[in-house]
């Protein structure tokens, strides 16, 4: 029987760290992650988010999350797509680590995004989702650089990055919700990265890169 990973190769993959399992957010998942950012990812009036999604009421929030999981699946092709997976630890769900790209067979360079609910902020979990995907892009992707950037004040994300060994690549304004911010950019090498003492196991991969055509 064709099963929906053979049809859709995203939903095949799995990445898998000493504590946390990586895969992609499918439709039964959605209630999981609402209820998750419903339960608060960041103080009131804080949000690390340039469009400030999880401030929104209760009854818009499931929604727009829902239809943000849609939109990336439909929008995904081998040119341009950002891969949602959903961040489990032990059966329990703590936030989403996405990565994306565009025009990746040409310029091998990768971004990447994260929430976490509050109860699971400060444990590592950050820490370890990003050194997933960043660690999964490098060695399986053949990915040359990795980007992220954060608010200049979030020094929770910012640390995450200097911690795996980004470099600060430079400063913009953007519009953040109503208000203007300054935000870092950082940047990430195979070179620089600073690895974890885990070997990342992972899942589903020839798939997903025959069908990025790489």
């Amino acid at each position: 029987m064709t099963s929906l990973a053979n049809i859709w190769p995203p939903f095949g993959l799995i990445l898998t760290t000493p504590r946390l399992s990586l895969r992609a957010v499918m439709d039964a998942d959605i209630p999981s992650a609402v209820a998750a950012a419903r339960s608060g990812i960041h103080e009131a009036g804080k949000s690390p988010f340039s469009t400030p999604w999880a401030e929104l009421p209760k009854d818009e929030l499931a929604p727009n999350m829902a239809q943000w999981y849609w939109r990336c699946r439909a929008n995904f092709t081998p040119d341009s797509w950002t891969m949602l997976l959903a961040v489990w630890h032990e059966e329990e769900f703590l936030g989403v680590q996405d990565l994306g790209a565009k025009d990746f067979a040409t310029l091998r360079t990768v971004s990447t995004g994260s929430w976490l609910k509050q109860s699971a902020q400060g444990r590592g979990f950050g820490k370890e989702m990003r050194s997933a995907v960043v660690g999964y892009a490098f060695d399986y992707l053949n990915a040359e650089i990795a980007e992220s950037e954060a608010a200049v004040w979030n020094k929770q994300s910012l640390g995450v990055s200097t911690s795996l060994g980004y470099e600060p690549n430079g400063t913009f304004r953007h519009a953040w919700g109503e208000k203007v911010e300054e935000v870092q950019k950082v940047r990430l090498t195979p070179t620089t990265f600073k690895r974890p003492d885990w070997t990342l196991k992972v899942q589903g991969h020839e798939t997903l890169k025959t069908y990025l055509g790489l």
